[in-house]
């Protein structure tokens, strides 16, 4: 009933913590459809994990920026989100006293999302267990590679295509 991305997505933020690969798994999910048809309850979900990203490694700007953002579409996407299984009252509750808590210099602290869907629960809790993970443990922060990710994975590919493009457009324009 729910898509497999989704449910990666809540095993990755409610056992490992990874909010990075919560990000990379939901965008890649969301960018499926086309540009007109994408949704944005899933850009919402996504803000979460950044925020929460952002936030675990010090950066309270872009942690701020990114869940007032998520608010704004979580209370505008309300019955998508509760579609999709989750307690979206509960959630935005949640969502705006990490707000204020990031915005008084509290330091992180793990935060689960309000599951209403037992079934989609249960899928979760079930996946986690097969792959070895525990449900609603807080995030490792001594786990550089965990708070650091995006800083410390290969972006050799994504460097090449953007020099390539670059070059390609500079050819254009001299044309």
């Amino acid at each position: 009933m729910y898509p497999q991305a989704f449910v990666n997505y809540l095993i990755h933020f409610h056992c490992d913590r990874d909010y990075f690969e919560c990000h990379e798994i939901l965008e890649e999910y969301w960018k499926e459809d086309p540009v007109p048809e994408r949704k944005p309850y899933w850009v919402g979900l996504i803000q979460i994990a950044v925020s929460l990203y952002h936030h675990r490694r010090g950066n309270t700007a872009g942690a701020l920026k990114m869940m007032k953002s998520a608010i704004r579409i979580c209370k505008d996407q309300k019955s998508e989100l509760a579609y999709l299984g989750l307690q979206v009252d509960e959630l935005i509750e949640v969502l705006q006293k990490k707000f204020h808590d990031i915005e008084n210099g509290a330091p992180y602290k793990s935060i689960n999302l309000p599951i209403a869907d037992e079934g989609l629960l249960a899928t979760c809790l079930s996946q986690a267990i097969q792959s070895g993970h525990s449900w609603g443990k807080a995030s490792d922060i001594a786990n550089k590679e965990l708070i650091h990710k995006h800083t410390l994975r290969d972006r050799s590919e994504v460097i090449a295509e953007r020099q390539k493009q670059f070059l390609l457009k500079q050819e254009r324009r001299s044309k």
